[in-house]
């Protein structure tokens, strides 16, 4: 018999949302933000259009005790909000290291949830990393903002591969080092 260690993921409160582990009630409004384009091409990996059960299994996937990619659910029930406004993971990487990656629905893009996630997370240090890099593309600059105000240092120009563009895109690529 394998004995498997589990660690709970926490749940981490915000200014005006809590960031809790997914749970499969979200995958409708997870198909519904994600399917939009604008969301879309603003991640590496989320094709456009969305195929149907695909955030069921991302939830299914995240879900995992082996799942190599902590995910939050930036939920507002507690503050009179939805239930989902977006999504913020780490993934883990190897010395400490995880690269944090988030998305917003966009109705509530340019409000502050993007940055009260990161700042959140980073703050709570989930997995008690010693460094988390952060990349976006450079055709969105909102999101180099989130980082930046978040504290995070600019570290170059490199490309990755937009699923929902099909094509390599350029990035910023930032880090933060913590205690």
């Amino acid at each position: 018999m394998k004995q498997e260690t589990i660690i709970a993921q926490p749940v981490i409160e915000a200014p005006r949302m809590m960031l809790r582990p997914l749970r499969p009630s979200d995958a409708g409004l997870m198909t519904l933000y994600a399917a939009d384009r604008r969301v879309a091409e603003m991640t590496t990996t989320l094709p456009h259009p969305l195929p149907p059960g695909m955030a069921e299994g991302f939830i299914a996937q995240a879900m995992r005790p082996e799942a190599d990619e902590a995910v939050w659910a930036m939920d507002a029930t507690e503050f009179g909000g939805s239930e989902m406004l977006g999504l913020i993971s780490l993934k883990r990487m190897d010395r400490g290291q995880s690269e944090i990656v988030y998305w917003v629905a966009p109705a509530l893009w340019n409000t502050g949830f993007a940055s009260e996630a990161v700042n959140a997370l980073v703050a709570a240090n989930p997995l008690q990393n010693k460094t988390i890099f952060g990349c976006v593309f450079q055709d969105n600059p909102g999101s180099a903002r989130v980082l930046t105000n978040a504290g995070f240092e600019y570290l170059g120009d490199a490309e990755a591969y937009s699923v929902a563009r099909g094509a390599k895109v350029p990035t910023w690529t930032y880090l933060k080092r913590l205690g």
